[in-house]
């Protein structure tokens, strides 16, 4: 999911796409032959020698495509630079393939979350 928030907060828009577990599955459930992958790491090369890493490159090469894609277009629309915060457990690989993901907040969407309790918590 790609959220576009202004400096003060503000929902602007956004974007969703599959994630990567959930492209995962549906490629092992579609494509019985190959193995089930789910532990990613920062391929060696594009172009793989086998299967497990073929998987691999393409999964994290094709989501850093995705992010950099994505993000290219949302900058284009807003016409400004925004900066880029990637959360989410494979964040971190994916960033680091990435240039267009400026930070990497493990702990944004729990921060969110604690702020929405707060306010509740309150009323």
């Amino acid at each position: 999911t790609f959220d576009y928030v202004s400096e003060r907060g503000e929902y602007l828009g956004g974007v969703i796409s599959p994630g990567i577990m959930i492209s995962c599955e549906a490629l092992f459930q579609k494509a019985s032959k190959l193995p089930r992958v789910e532990i990613f790491a920062r391929p060696r090369s594009i172009l793989a020698k086998n299967t497990i890493a073929s998987m691999n490159a393409g999964i994290v090469y094709g989501y850093a495509g995705l992010v950099e894609g994505i993000v290219a277009r949302i900058k284009a629309e807003a016409k400004k630079d925004l900066k880029v915060v990637a959360t989410g457990g494979l964040a971190t690989l994916i960033a680091s393939e990435c240039p267009a993901i400026d930070e990497v907040d493990d702990y944004l969407t729990l921060r969110g979350l604690k702020i929405i309790f707060d306010r509740n918590r309150k009323s």
